[in-house]
């Protein structure tokens, strides 16, 4: 019997995948389970497991995209697996470096403005001119192939020098992340205002409980779970940075679910903390390191990614000093952290090095102005920077759950 394998549905809103990579060959035996390759939707990247054991016929490329629903191979249940043979898994080797042997200058003239129209188009929007490039057609016209395998000239080339690239088509998840990052730009009255945060107070509260924390709670006492509270507390009193434009419409929420942007295998992922004004410290950071986990290992789901009503990200990780972060739609904001770096700061009238870290809020001045951003910014800094008072309600050990 054979088995027709199709595309299942990743998301209540996708319709369309691409075969991002084959994990096997055409042709080989598979066990039931076993992943035999990865499909890239608009949001996330997902392994597509075999249904059952048996010999597999791909019909379909790396690179294309198929619709939801669709046959993408076949399994021929009823084919014996080869003896002493283990699940052949393909292996991406890299092909050996052939040193290409040397012509000579060929006296051959290059057609001069004999384009089809199409090749004309195409070499328009890439400028190439159809001049300098040998074409293939008959007496040297120029075909839509050619424009289309056409590369952009890149200068002369000093002699020796090795000026090797690569073209690739991106993922479809990255041109989706592409495209939404250029309609934000594009539709929104995008501004950023900056403020600085004294990180001192956070830094004593963790050298004092840290490793108490991470021996009772199995995880560590870091800055997100400073940042998640102080946010939402700044949403709870700047409600409209937690609202949403929905046409002619503002959609506010009674509820914060915070977006966290982490890096991942395909790229930057924003898995969503779902009520976050319900989650204790510890709540917080288990919550983060489950969902960076499932990020790193390419596990994370369309519905983990689903929603949220602000964002944070962090580029301090990276070594950023100071950014301005672009809205994650449809949400209105977005928090950037930063690297902490002492500097001199004036405490009391005197100059004191302190751990800083510069903060900055992108936000829509659609629905957002600037009294609520300004403000929403200064209460995160008050909460960081008096986090026992304003996070902790003067109750240090309750917080943490100590």
């Amino acid at each position: 019997m054979v088995l027709e394998m199709k595309v299942p549905s990743p998301g209540e809103s996708i319709t369309e995948v691409e075969i991002a990579t084959w994990l096997v060959e055409d042709g080989d035996y598979v066990e039931k389970d076993q992943p035999i390759a990865e499909v890239d939707s608009d949001k996330a990247t997902l392994e597509l497991p075999a249904e059952e054991s048996g010999v597999i016929t791909l019909k379909a490329e790396e690179g294309d995209a198929v619709e939801v629903g669709a046959v993408v191979c076949l399994i021929d249940m009823d084919a014996a697996k080869p003896e002493g043979s283990s699940t052949s898994v393909k292996e991406e080797k890299e092909a050996p470096k052939v040193e290409a042997p040397k012509q000579e200058v060929s006296k051959e003239t290059y057609a001069t403005g004999t384009a089809s129209p199409a090749a004309k188009k195409i070499l328009a929007e890439k400028g190439i001119t159809a001049s300098s490039i040998k074409g293939t057609g008959k007496d040297g016209r120029v075909t839509k192939e050619d424009a289309v395998k056409a590369v952009p000239s890149m200068g002369t080339a000093p002699e020796g020098a090795n000026r090797s690239g690569d073209r690739k088509k991106l993922s479809m998840l990255r041109r989706k992340v592409a495209q939404r990052l250029v309609s934000v730009k594009n539709e929104t009255a995008m501004l950023t205002t900056f403020n600085e945060v004294n990180m001192q107070p956070i830094f004593d509260l963790r050298t004092q409980y840290k490793e108490e924390f991470k021996t009772k709670h199995g995880v560590g006492l870091g800055f997100m779970s400073f940042f998640t509270k102080a946010c939402v507390r700044a949403l709870q009193m700047y409600p409209d940075v937690n609202s949403m434009i929905d046409g002619d419409f503002k959609v506010s929420y009674d509820f914060q679910d915070i977006s966290i942007a982490v890096s991942g295998p395909k790229g930057l992922m924003v898995p969503v903390i779902r009520n976050a004004e319900d989650l204790t410290f510890r709540g917080v950071e288990s919550e983060v390191k489950r969902l960076a986990i499932r990020a790193r290992d390419g596990q994370i789901t369309v519905d983990e990614m689903t929603g949220g009503t602000f964002t944070i990200t962090n580029g301090g990780v990276f070594g950023s000093m100071l950014s301005t972060p672009i809205i994650n739609p449809p949400q209105s904001a977005i928090l950037g952290m930063h690297n902490i770096v002492n500097r001199p700061m004036a405490v009391d009238g005197e100059v004191v090095i302190q751990p800083i870290m510069y903060v900055a809020l992108s936000y829509d001045h659609r629905i957002i102005d600037g009294r609520e951003s300004v403000g929403f910014l200064v209460a995160v800094k008050e909460a960081l920077e008096n986090p026992v008072e304003l996070l902790m309600d003067n109750n240090v050990k309750k917080a943490l759950e100590l």
